[in-house]
């Protein structure tokens, strides 16, 4: 009976002691879980994506982006604990590219954030025009053409910075709040571009009219004026030819060189503050392709009788001569321009001309191919024979 007794006393003391055992373990277990699963969500936070030297480019455009409030994993981790594992992984190699210094600059995605990452807070179904209401975008629409969000959306977050050339190893000291504020103000680089709209309908024969996109018209108020295109819309160019840009640049064959400002990444990689670019109405009128198709035209006021008064209107006013005409180059690359000096030549009778001419003309007696570089053909064999 008594050793009975203590062998159940002994079985009762072991299973106690198993029990606690297998509590420990278990409880181990739980805490292990809860701190990696702790550390994990930390190294996934904005917060720690920013402690690293190479990261700060993208952490400070993001949090100047309008996804700021937004953590890194929402987007660049894709949904599901096999994804997450792999996320994971992948940093345990980005540590070590780290630490031996073998990680790329520019640093970019390995792939595109897919579409199911922006549906998961935004609704395509409801998303048919732009916040502000004017341009009509029908998510859903293009999501069954086969348009990835990214497509037009890649600078959201990050303002497509490691396609600006600023985000090199030598760059990222340089990288602050106020950095990050000015290469997310750009819109160039986070809104979607409108020649890339253009492009995409013409590629696939969708109309480019105004309608197709805008609800509006776009056409502004100052248009419906009777005086507009008697010369009105020239006095608003002068006052803002950046904000015609803004609308008539889409409708030139050309781009406007001379208008073109420097962006803040071009700023940036040059050392420089300066990004304004100058050009006058005059001058945008006979780059820009669509202003051209009215001023190559003859006007009506341009009759008989004008060719004897026009020394007079000239005189008046040459300011408005100049939206057609070059009233400052002696010859012209435009065939169908006419300057002042095809009719109006220079007699040389200046000696200090000749003295300052930039080609020495000394036992030159008739003009070259040479000379027409700068002088208007016809205005020259006026009065020099070519045989």
């Amino acid at each position: 009976m008594e050793d009975d007794k203590k062998e159940r006393t002994s079985i009762t003391r072991s299973r106690a002691t198993f029990y606690k055992i297998l509590t420990i373990v278990f409880a181990s277990l739980v805490l292990l879980i809860v701190a990696g699963y702790a550390t994990v969500e930390e190294t996934s936070s904005k917060s720690f994506c920013s402690t690293c030297h190479e990261m700060k480019p993208e952490a400070e455009t993001l949090k100047a982006s309008s996804h700021s409030n937004v953590e890194c994993k929402e987007c660049h981790i894709q949904s599901g604990v096999v994804n997450y594992a792999k996320a994971k992984m992948n940093g345990l190699v980005q540590v070590y590219e780290k630490v031996t210094n073998g990680y790329p600059a520019p640093i970019h995605m390995p792939t595109q954030i897919p579409n199911s990452t922006c549906e998961k807070c935004h609704n395509m179904k409801t998303r048919d025009v732009t916040p502000a209401g004017d341009i009509i975008i029908p998510h859903e629409k293009h999501l069954k053409e086969g348009v990835k969000c990214v497509e037009c959306h890649s600078g959201v977050a990050h303002g497509d910075i490691s396609d600006r050339n600023v985000t090199f190893k030598t760059d990222y000291d340089k990288w602050n709040d106020t950095l990050g504020k000015q290469m997310m103000s750009d819109v160039k680089f986070t809104q979607p571009k409108m020649e890339d709209c253009i492009s995409c309908h013409k590629a696939n024969n969708v109309s480019t009219a105004c309608k197709t996109c805008h609800s509006t018209g776009l056409k502004p108020t100052t248009h419906d004026d009777p005086n507009f295109m008697k010369g009105g819309h020239g006095k608003l160019a002068e006052k803002d030819i950046k904000k015609c840009d803004s609308c008539h640049s889409y409708m030139s064959d050309d781009p406007i060189k001379d208008l073109q400002t420097k962006t803040v990444s071009q700023q940036f990689l040059e050392n420089s503050t300066s990004s304004t670019g100058t050009i006058t109405a005059t001058q945008y009128a006979k780059e820009n392709t669509f202003c051209q198709k009215c001023h190559a035209k003859k006007p009506a006021s341009h009759d008989s009788n004008f060719f004897n008064n026009h020394g007079t209107v000239a005189g008046s006013n040459i300011e408005t001569c100049k939206a057609c005409h070059d009233t400052s180059k002696i010859g012209s690359t435009n065939s169908n321009q006419v300057i002042c000096a095809t009719c109006h030549p220079a007699t040389h009778k200046k000696v200090s001309e000749l003295d300052t001419h930039p080609i020495p003309l000394a036992g030159i007696t008739k003009p070259s191919a040479t000379c027409y570089k700068c002088h208007d053909q016809n205005t020259c064999t006026k009065c020099h024979k070519e045989d």
